[in-house]
């Protein structure tokens, strides 16, 4: 192979390189590029505001909310989780069991609810 192929094959290889590096500083840092543990981190976030939510509308949906809503707020705040999960309302429709943390969010939701 001559000398001036191999400069063209070095120089080509090493624009494709840093293209390459450049693509992805632009992807992740400007264009909204996420990696799989980045996007789990947030699918998990949005799933758990959504689920407090439920649990929230669950709650409200009682018959004697307004009853409950002044037990809850009675309650120590570190015991106002356990509250929620005898309730039942941190289950979503056709689950057997709640999610980890669906109650802790529950119980901020509820606390929203208090302070109005």
């Amino acid at each position: 192979m001559k000398a001036e192929m191999e400069e063209k094959i070095k120089f080509g290889v090493g624009g494709l390189v840093c293209g390459a590096i450049v693509a992805m500083i632009i992807g992740f840092g400007w264009g909204g590029w996420v990696t799989a543990g980045t996007n789990q981190k947030v699918s998990d976030t949005a799933v758990l505001a959504s689920q407090a939510a439920i649990c929230v509308a669950q709650y409200i949906k009682e018959p004697n909310n307004q009853e409950k809503l002044k037990e809850f707020a009675a309650i120590d705040s570190y015991k106002r989780s356990e509250f929620i999960e005898k309730g039942g309302w941190n289950k979503m429709p056709g689950q057997k069991e709640a999610n980890n943390g669906v109650a802790n969010a529950c119980v901020e939701g509820l606390e929203v609810l208090i302070q109005k």
